[in-house]
């Protein structure tokens, strides 16, 4: 949309590897050559599944269908408007369902931001250096930082005639980023909090309506919600589960 065409798409195609050689056969070598020796199957570590990726759970949701139909832009809605107001209930709801697992997610639970097997969010200080912080304390960070964000009255604008400022766009992809650090923690590290509370079909639908909304607004960059070969973010397998099943569009 043209509100984000300012905001170019990061997903780039990833390089194919070189080509594989032709498998050998045993005209390959002399009768004199012995055959090369079958490396041995490499052994794979047992890694459970997360709960939050198995049934009946992954498919609990409040919402059934396709999110696509709830996050298009309303007729006769300013698009900025849209956003900004969406963007203040995805903070409203993440930052109630914290607060009630946050008695759960202390410095000696959740000594990083973790949200992967390997993987642990840092926050950037006033330095401008990585430090690696507790998960309550990132997070409180977040929400406080987002919060005095929605205050601002030069960021957004709630008054009649005041418009709203260029930087935008970008502000809200940072916002939209940090909110989803959170989401992955939660995710990763309290799931069976949410479950114990019988919340995991509001917490899904919520979290489920946050990625269709930030696709289809260009809040999100793929990288961001999969992350990297050797670190991938744990939420990035329920965002490909859930598009196989049509809850969200790729």
């Amino acid at each position: 949309m043209s509100f984000f065409n300012s905001i170019g798409r990061s997903m780039s195609r990833t390089p194919r590897g070189p080509k594989r050689s032709p498998t050998p056969t045993s005209s390959t070598f002399s009768s004199d050559m012995p055959p090369p020796p079958v490396p041995s199957s490499p052994v794979t570590p047992n890694i459970q599944k997360p709960l939050y990726l198995c049934s009946p759970f992954v498919e609990a949701a409040l919402v059934k269908g396709n999110f696509k139909t709830i996050v298009v832009l309303p007729k006769y809605v300013d698009i900025m408007e849209w956003v900004a107001v969406n963007v203040f209930d995805f903070y409203t709801n993440l930052n109630e369902f914290y607060g009630v697992i946050s008695e759960c997610c202390t410095q000696q639970s959740c000594p990083t931001m973790s949200a992967g097997q390997n993987l642990n969010y840092t926050w950037i200080n006033q330095d401008r250096k990585s430090v690696h912080l507790a998960a309550p304390t990132y997070i409180d960070y977040v929400m406080t930082w987002i919060q005095n964000l929605l205050d601002d009255e030069n960021v957004f604008p709630t008054k009649s005639g005041h418009d709203f400022p260029q930087s935008f766009p970008s502000t809200v992809k940072h916002v939209y980023r940090q909110l989803l650090r959170v989401f992955a923690h939660m995710y990763h590290t309290h799931y069976p909090q949410i479950l114990h509370l019988r919340s995991e079909p509001h917490f899904n639908s919520l979290f489920a309506h946050f990625l269709a909304f930030g696709r289809e607004y260009e809040l999100l960059d793929i990288k961001d919600v999969k992350g990297a070969a050797n670190s991938p973010v744990g939420i990035g397998m329920l965002w490909e589960k859930w598009r196989e099943v049509g809850i969200l569009e790729g």
